[in-house]
C-alpha cells in the first residue's frame, strides 16, 4: 500500500449540496456527501445482493431499482444503513464474497468486535546515522529494528553494564573493596578514573555508582578483583553470562571497554546484557540515579560527588527523553561514541543500543525509542497489554499495544485497512488526504478497494489501493471522468 499521509475529516450532513456546504475544518468533496451509514454504498461488478435494502444504482431494468456498472444484482444492492463496527460480517464487495472485517468476526449484521486483532506494520524505518544499532522489546526479547546488530564493534564504556550486572549477581553492597596498585594503574592514558591509589576502599555501592556514573576504569577494574580474583578471571565470567543471556558473538577481555582489539560484541548482544541488567532492581536503581556522594579517598578525603552521564536524563537538558530508566554512555578511539539506553512508557520497555557512532548517539537512540514507542502495535504484532477494539457512545476505537488508542493514522487489523480520526474514532464514510486522494471507509471501517459506491445519484469507483479512480477507466471498463464520476 503506498505511504498514507494524513486524512481531513468530513463532517457533512447527507442534505447538503457542496455549494451549500461550509466548514473551516472540512475539506470539500468534490462529489456529492453522502451520510456516515453505508445506505447508499451498493455492490460492485458482478456482485449479488439480493434481498439488501440500500440505495439501488440507476439505469437498471430491475423492477426495483438498478444495479452498478456492469452489476449482476438481482432486486437491490448492498447498504442496510447499519452501524455495524469492526467485527460486523457483511456483504458488498467488489467480488459480491461475505467481508469479515474486524477481530474474529463471523457474525453478520452484530456489532461484535471486542476481540484482539492483529496489526501489521506500515511504519517507516528509523533514520540512524551509526554504523551499528538495536532496538528490543525487553518484555518478549523480540528485536524491533537492527542495523548490523549482529557485527562486532568496540563497546567503550557500555561494557560496565556487564560489570555492574554480575558484581551484583554476586555481591551484598556493604562489602568493602580494597583497591589494589594494579587496578589502579592497569588503565590506558586519557582513562576517566575516580583517582584512587592503592590502598583505597570504597563499599561496593559506592563503587557501583561510581562505575555507572562516573564511568571510573579503575572501579571496573578493583571491582573485577573483588569478585574474581583478578581481572581475566572476571573476564571468563562475563563471558559465560553473556552466553546465558544468548549472546553469540561477544568476547569481553576486560571490565571497563578501554581499548582492546579482542574486546568486542554487537548491538544485538549489549542490547540482551542491557534488558538483563535492567531486571535487576540494584543495577536498575543506581543507574537511574542522577547524582550521588562517594565515601573519603586518599585523594578525596571529604568524599566525592559522582553525576549520571548520560544526558538524557536530564530534564533541562535538550536531549532528554520522557521514560528514560537506564542507560550508559561510551567512547573510545577505536569503538567511536557508543550508548545504551532503557526506556519505558505505558508499559512498555525498550532498550536502545547505539554503536560506532561520530556524533549521532543520541539523535539516533532517540530515533529509535520513538520509532518503538510509536510502532509498538504494529512491530510486535499486537502483543502486548493492549490491542483491542472497544465502542463508545457509538463510534468504535482501537487500543493499541501500549495501551493508547489509535488516532490520527492507518493500522492495517486482520488484514484490513482502517483510518482513525484525530480524536480515536474509527473512521466511516468519504475521508481524503493531503494529497488530494478521496478514500471511502465502509459501516465496518473497512477500507473499500476495487469497489464501487453510489452518492447521491453518481457512482464512484475505489481502485485496488482504496484511492478513488480519475479520470480513468475501471478494470471492468467503465470511464469515470476528472472528478471520479462514472460517465454513462
Amino acid at each position: 500500500m503506498k505511504k498514507y499521509k494524513s486524512l481531513l475529516l468530513l463532517t457533512l450532513c447527507a442534505s447538503l449540496t457542496c455549494s451549500q456546504a461550509v466548514s473551516a475544518s472540512a475539506v470539500i468533496p468534490p462529489i456529492p456527501v453522502e451520510s456516515a451509514a453505508e445506505s447508499t454504498e451498493n455492490t460492485g461488478p458482478g456482485a449479488s445482493a439480493a434481498g439488501s435494502t440500500g440505495t439501488s444504482a440507476p439505469d437498471s431494468s430491475s423492477g426495483t431499482g438498478t444495479s452498478a456498472p456492469g452489476s449482476s444484482a438481482d432486486g437491490g444492492t448492498t447498504g442496510s444503513g447499519d452501524s455495524a463496527g469492526p467485527g460486523a460480517s457483511q456483504t458488498g464487495s467488489a467480488s459480491g464474497q461475505t467481508e469479515s472485517v474486524g477481530p474474529g468476526a463471523s457474525v453478520s449484521g452484530s456489532q461484535s468486535g471486542a476481540g484482539a486483532g492483529t496489526v501489521v506494520s506500515t511504519v517507516e524505518a528509523p533514520q540512524i546515522q551509526s554504523e551499528g544499532t538495536a532496538l528490543l522489546d525487553a518484555s518478549t526479547g523480540k528485536l524491533l529494528y537492527g542495523k548490523n546488530e549482529n557485527t562486532q564493534f568496540y563497546p567503550a564504556s557500555i561494557t560496565k553494564m556487564m560489570t555492574a550486572l554480575l558484581v551484583a549477581e554476586n555481591c551484598s553492597l556493604d562489602e568493602v573493596v580494597t583497591f589494589s596498585e594494579t587496578a589502579t594503574t592497569n588503565l590506558e592514558s586519557g582513562a576517566v578514573t575516580l583517582s584512587l591509589t592503592a590502598g583505597d576502599q570504597l563499599t561496593v555501592e559506592d563503587c557501583l555508582y561510581a562505575l555507572l556514573l562516573k564511568s571510573a576504569n579503575e572501579v571496573a577494574n578493583g571491582l573485577a578483583e573483588h569478585v574474581a580474583g583478578s581481572v581475566e578471571n572476571f573476564a571468563a565470567m562475563m563471558n559465560a553470562r553473556a552466553k546465558e543471556l544468548g549472546c553469540q558473538n561477544t568476547n569481553f577481555v576486560n571490565p571497563n571497554g578501554l581499548n582492546n582489539e579482542n574486546h568486542k560484541t554487537t548491538p544485538y548482544d549489549m542490547a540482551l546484557i542491557m534488558k538483563a541488567a535492567m531486571e535487576n532492581p540494584t543495577v536498575q536503581k543506581i543507574d537511574s540515579t542522577l547524582s550521588h556522594k562517594i565515601g573519603a579517598t586518599k585523594n578525596n578525603p571529604s568524599g566525592r560527588t559522582v553525576t549520571m552521564g548520560h544526558k538524557m536524563f536530564y530534564s533541562t537538558d535538550s536531549r532528554y527523553y520522557e521514560g528514560i530508566i537506564g542507560g550508559k554512555t561510551g567512547y573510545t578511539s577505536k569503538a567511536g561514541n557508543t550508548l545504551v539506553t532503557a526506556a519505558e512508557r505505558n508499559g512498555v520497555r525498550l532498550i536502545a543500543v547505539v554503536m560506532k557512532s561520530s556524533s549521532t548517539h543520541y539523535t539516533d537512540t532517540k530515533a529509535l525509542l520513538d520509532y518503538g514507542f510509536e510502532n509498538y502495535s504494529a512491530l510486535t504484532n499486537g502483543s502486548g497489554p493492549g490491542n483491542y477494539w472497544e465502542q463508545s457512545d457509538g463510534n468504535w476505537y482501537f487500543v493499541k499495544a501500549d495501551g493508547t488508542r489509535a488516532a490520527g493514522e492507518w493500522m492495517t487489523i486482520d488484514g484490513t485497512e482502517y483510518w482513525f480520526d484525530a480524536d480515536g474514532t474509527m473512521a466511516v464514510g468519504w475521508r481524503q488526504d493531503t494529497a488530494g486522494d478521496w478514500y471511502y471507509f465502509r459501516s465496518s471501517g473497512a477500507m473499500a478497494k476495487d469497489y464501487w459506491v453510489q452518492t447521491g445519484e453518481n457512482w464512484y469507483y475505489l481502485g485496488s489501493d482504496g484511492a478513488m479512480v480519475k479520470n480513468a477507466y475501471t478494470p471492468d471498463g467503465y470511464y469515470v471522468n476528472e472528478s471520479g464520476v462514472w460517465v454513462r
